[in-house]
């Protein structure tokens, strides 16, 4: 029953729709706004999947979000169902191929240049690429990180290129039967396979106890964020002035939360965002607009 609760509750959150809550605000003022709080300094920044569309991975929400296609796998499908968690390794053997090679863009190295000017406290993501840590950035993965692998039997972790080398030993010649559209790869790092490639899809078990039952070391919608990560980020928040939010729609309760937790210190919050996101209302500056530009315009103004 709490499975299954859990389950839904998950459901409910990827379908949650984000639409306007607040009127549009006067471009200018928005950036003059965000403009004197990264002056200020100590402006913790939160980020997420719009920080890296222009690497190649999309977003879930944007008008060209991957929930319109995919819905990813909550934790509970994969932590209790072996068929769904042995088609998401199928396709994220196929996928990880673009995820792998993506590189950090210009937002990525903006932010870390606003950390090096002491604009910037700390970052905090939400994304999983660890494109962040590769421009220099000293990011909090607020949801884990793609490139390391938990085994859900002892707990022993791996290095995501040492188990796709295994994967590649135990399949040879599959990856050339798939032709990837690099357009169909999501956020989570897979992509829709036929259900042929899925049933010759062969799965590799784990080092230490030699369990199939593997995990990429992300956050599952339905899972909760670690609790010494969320002590991290507290202390970061603490030690903070502002909540810039970068490229998301804060749809997700975990980076929702930490706009509810800047309100509550008395911290001003900004907002550069493509489209609405759920804490429009709660903001006092709420720049509309592409994230790659109004970084460069932010980063013109020092």
């Amino acid at each position: 029953m709490a499975i299954n609760t859990a389950h839904k509750a998950a459901l409910r959150s990827i379908a949650r729709v984000v639409d306007e809550t607040a009127e549009p605000q006067d471009p200018e003022v928005a950036r003059a706004g965000i403009a004197a709080m990264l002056a200020a300094g100590r402006t913790m920044v939160l980020t997420g999947a719009g920080v890296s569309t222009d690497s190649g991975i999309p977003d879930y929400r944007g008008p060209n979000g991957s929930l319109r296609r995919h819905r990813p796998m909550t934790y509970q499908e994969f932590r209790h169902d072996p068929a769904a968690r042995h088609r998401y390794w199928a396709r994220s053997f196929v996928g990880w191929r673009h995820m792998h090679r993506a590189a950090p863009n210009r937002a990525h190295y903006l932010l870390a240049e606003f950390e090096e000017r002491g604009w910037v406290s700390g970052i905090v993501t939400q994304n999983v690429d660890g494109l962040h840590a590769a421009a220099g950035s000293t990011a909090i993965p607020l949801h884990g990180d793609l490139s390391l692998v938990r085994c859900l039997n002892c707990g022993s972790v791996e290095d995501r290129r040492s188990l796709d080398a295994r994967l590649q030993a135990a399949n040879p010649g599959y990856l050339e039967r798939v032709e990837l559209d690099p357009d169909a790869v999501n956020p989570d790092g897979d992509v829709t396979l036929d259900q042929r490639f899925v049933d010759d899809f062969r799965m590799v078990g784990c080092l230490v106890c030699g369990s199939v039952e593997l995990k990429p070391d992300v956050v599952y919608f339905g899972e909760s964020v670690p609790v010494e990560r969320k002590q991290e980020v507290a202390r970061l928040q603490a030690d903070s002035d502002s909540l810039l939010v970068v490229g998301s729609s804060v749809a997700v309760m975990s980076g929702y939360r930490l706009v509810l937790d800047a309100l509550q210190r008395g911290q001003q919050v900004g907002i550069v965002n493509g489209g609405p996101t759920r804490a429009d209302a709660r903001a006092q500056w709420r720049w509309r607009t592409r994230v790659v530009p109004a970084l460069e315009t932010l980063a013109a103004q020092a």
